[in-house]
């Protein structure tokens, strides 16, 4: 009988009885048919269904997934199936609900990871796909074969895939318990393995010395054969119909020597093999010498730029630090906070939640204010570390707070935003109308407090009282277009955001009407402010920082420089302190401008992932917090 072991592993417990039932009507079939080779072959074969980029909540991926999950129910001769990612069109938890309760009706066992569009845009920071499914990564044995699925993010930024710390750690030690180094594997992933994952070389690097079949894909939307360093890979389509009348899935098959997959339409055809790969003992060695890697010789160039320290928490940090006090203070995604000395890096306290801290961090009165994914604001002693108040909420909490006048400001992913007392957590007001969930750090401008969340829209609060004043939206619909990564700045009257819809948006802050719109520079949810209020700066999708005047009323351009970072969605904002501009890239340079001239100061590559927003700690001195899970203090002329 085959071996099935699995960790991650889900469906009814009726997929055990059919297991047991295909077992026995082969060794029925063997003995009646002892001379039928084909039969015996079969006894060694192992057959599995693959899906990925179902996107229920799209507008057919429910309909096709339901589609798909009924013809593999009316196969026999399949073992499994495997998801490879993208279950849902954003996250959402009524999404990822339904997904659940579609693939929940499969008659065999199923084994599941999330991709980008469940992890970038969580209300839950991915709390929910983890209680849906038990954890967002698999290892199960089938057969000969051992199975790994390990998923890629980014966790609630825009930016690159990255493997987190947390994830290669165990990845590692799994590869390391082999009892046979020789046993194939088929690694499991949503993004290809090539630089749309930041750190794509480390997992490589891991299964090279490993004996690694294959690894297969999905995030294209369309079938493919790759190369990953040597590595064979194999994307799959998406199971969404497209502008087809039905959409379709693979089917898989590993005999002795082989992989071979074919495309399914459910209840019409298979089509022929389109991927034949040779099964054996692979030997990989190292990288080939032409392999790319991060290159850091930037940071010799300039020996007036230095890190002065770096603290690396072995956790993804998704969040930027508070800097205040003589102390840096950032949360991770074990839900750890720690407080670490800005002199040296040395950790002064350190506080645990219950769950992922992708929070900013906010330092007002020798108090610092967070939210978790375990539900609660966090009000701590920022000396200390202990705790003054905790407000709980009706669900995670992934936005940053505002403090400001002895307020806190914050909205929620329960629909509802707060303001509340900060000496003694108390809500002053609370305005439960918001449509969709909030995470970015609200505004406070003239008595009111303004911030967007993920369902299209910016919304504008009366800071006194939370009445509603005015709600806006772009020209484009859709929850993916939403003003939600950024956070908003104000000047001269005029409130500023930009979206996804590559537009930049100056809207009157009393009324809340479009004062003018553009979308001639290709900009994504990246802004700042002057510390006087007379710049307006956005970065570009392709390597230009921008600066437009922030009193006038139309975008009257005053300078633009090209930075020759290239392609770039890092949701990370521009921060101006003491004359410089602050911004970092996906890939993890960070730039000094001149704020006045745009003319570049200084650049300095920091990680190898996204940077966040900075935080300012001293004169030229600034703290950079990273994907990978590092805390760094740079200091620069």
């Amino acid at each position: 009988m085959r071996s099935r072991t699995s960790t991650g592993r889900h469906g009814p417990g009726a997929k055990e009885v059919s297991s047991l039932l295909r077992a026995f009507r082969y060794a029925i079939l063997c003995c009646c048919l002892l001379g039928n080779t084909q039969i015996w072959a079969r006894a060694s074969e192992i057959r599995f269904a693959w899906l990925s980029d179902t996107h229920v909540g799209g507008s057919t991926g429910a309909d096709d997934l339901r589609r798909v999950v009924a013809d593999i129910n009316a196969m026999h001769d399949l073992d499994f199936v495997l998801v490879s990612g993208d279950i849902s069109e954003y996250g959402s938890d009524s999404q990822l609900h339904e997904a659940k309760s579609i693939l929940d009706s499969l008659s065999i066992p199923y084994h599941i990871i999330p991709g980008n569009h469940d992890t970038k845009w969580s209300a839950s920071a991915g709390e929910t796909f983890r209680k849906c499914w038990g954890s967002d990564r698999f290892v199960f044995d089938e057969g000969r074969c051992r199975f790994i699925g390990l998923h890629q993010g980014p966790r609630m930024k825009m930016a690159d895939g990255y493997w987190a710390p947390e994830d290669l750690r165990w990845l590692d030690s799994l590869l390391a318990a082999l009892p046979d180094r020789q046993s194939p594997i088929f690694f499991v992933t949503h993004y290809p393995v090539d630089s749309s994952i930041a750190n794509w070389f480390e997992v490589l690097n891991l299964l090279r010395k490993t004996n690694v079949q294959a690894i297969l894909v999905g995030h294209g939307h369309r079938m493919g054969i790759y190369s990953y360093e040597g590595i064979p890979g194999v994307m799959n389509r998406s199971t969404l119909r497209g502008l087809d009348s039905v959409g379709a899935y693979a089917l898989c098959r590993i005999t002795p020597d082989s992989f071979v997959v074919c495309e399914r339409q459910p209840g019409h055809r298979t089509f022929p093999p389109w991927v034949r790969l040779h099964l054996g003992v692979r030997q990989y060695g190292p990288p080939p010498a032409s392999a790319p890697r991060p290159d850091f010789s930037l940071n010799g160039q300039d020996p007036r730029i230095s890190r002065i320290w770096k603290v690396e928490t072995g956790w993804t940090i998704a969040s930027t630090a508070a800097s205040e006090d003589g102390v840096t203070i950032v949360g991770d995604g074990s839900g750890r906070v720690r407080a670490l000395d800005l002199k040296d890096g040395r950790e002064r306290w350190r506080f645990d939640t219950s769950a992922p801290v992708y929070s900013t961090p906010e330092i007002s009165d020798g108090k610092v204010v967070f939210g978790s994914a375990d539900s609660n604001l966090w009000c701590l002693s920022v000396s200390t570390g202990s705790v003054i108040w905790r407000a709980r909420t009706g669900a995670s909490l992934v936005a940053s707070p505002r403090i400001t006048g002895g307020r806190v400001f914050v909205g929620g992913s329960d629909g509802t935003f707060r303001c509340l007392d900060l000496p003694s957590g108390r809500i002053e007001w609370e305005y439960a109308e918001v449509e969709g969930f909030v995470e970015c750090k609200p505004l406070v401008a003239s008595g009111k407090v303004i911030f967007g969340a993920w369902d299209g829209h910016l919304y504008a609060l009366d800071a006194v009282d939370g009445r509603l004043c005015w709600k806006w939206h772009g020209e484009r619909p859709g929850v993916l277009f939403s003003p939600a990564a950024c956070w908003p700045v104000a000047s001269a009257g005029r409130v500023y955001v930009v979206a996804p819809d590559r537009a930049i948006s100056s809207i009157d802050i009393q009324t809340g009407a479009t004062v003018w719109r553009s979308t001639a520079h290709q900009v994504r949810e990246t802004i700042g402010i002057s510390q006087d209020g007379d710049r307006l700066y956005v970065r570009t999708m392709r390597d230009s920082v921008i600066a437009f005047s922030a009193r006038d009323s139309i975008p009257r351009l005053l300078w633009s420089i090209n930075l020759g970072f290239g392609y770039d969605i890092n949701s990370a904002m521009i921060i101006e302190h003491r004359g410089v501009l602050y911004y970092p890239t996906k890939n993890g340079v960070l730039y000094a401008l001149d704020a006045a001239t745009g003319s570049l100061r200084w650049k300095y590559r920091v990680a190898v992932g996204a940077v966040h927003t900075i935080s300012p700690a001293g004169d030229r001195s600034i703290v950079a917090t990273d994907l990978g899970g590092t805390v760094s203090l740079i200091a620069g002329p």
